[in-house]
């Protein structure tokens, strides 16, 4: 898939609980969740609609990523606290919002508590 930054869509590959990787497109501006979301990837189910609230659009960011993502908030850093699936470049994907920067981000959905 060839990302037009132009169209401000940006091209995002994302590894999915089974272990199956898919490249997927999403609108500048749009958080992460909704993005994967709107792709039909059913592995995050959003239980707060992204209001920073509960766990579950939980992701794992790619190391060659991490510099490029905002600063994570208390709330978000409290709320991966409680994750026994926190890793290095744990985030919420609704508190990450998709730029130019982040074209060609690779990240994997942490499996549900």
């Amino acid at each position: 898939m060839t990302v037009n930054l132009e169209q401000n869509r940006i091209s995002i590959h994302v590894t999915d609980v089974a272990g199956t990787t898919r490249e997927i497109a999403g609108d500048i501006g749009t958080s992460l969740m909704e993005i994967i979301k709107v792709a039909g990837i059913d592995d995050i189910p959003a239980f707060c609609g992204g209001v920073c609230s509960c766990a579950s659009c939980h992701v794992v960011i790619a190391p060659d990523f991490a510099g490029l993502l905002p600063a994570m908030s208390e709330d978000e850093a409290d709320l991966l606290d409680g994750s026994a699936h926190r890793a290095e470049g744990s985030r919420l994907s609704c508190q990450v919002k998709a730029s130019s920067e982040l074209d060609g981000l690779c990240l994997t959905i942490a499996p549900q508590e």
